[in-house]
């Protein structure tokens, strides 16, 4: 998968990877491009499918890595 960018919230806790991802995706990215996020927060596996789903974005892949949670998000 080809990643335009990674966005790294390792250690933070809610609500601000979804604050960082918002402002990420909305400031330094283009529609259809890529955003791997990798968060260790485990309210993220469920807040960000939500916030792709409400917001249009596309939610392509997640996964669990060694503790580590990671997405891989499409701009619309």
């Amino acid at each position: 998968m080809q990643v335009d960018q990674t966005l790294d919230c390792k250690g933070l806790s809610c609500p601000m990877p979804i604050i960082k991802l918002s402002k990420t995706l909305k400031k330094q990215m283009k529609s259809g491009e890529v955003l791997e996020m990798i968060g260790t927060d485990p309210g993220s596996k469920t807040d960000v499918p939500a916030w792709c789903e409400k917001t249009g974005n596309t939610l392509l892949e997640s996964k669990e890595e060694d503790g580590a949670f990671i997405f891989y998000i499409k701009k619309k």
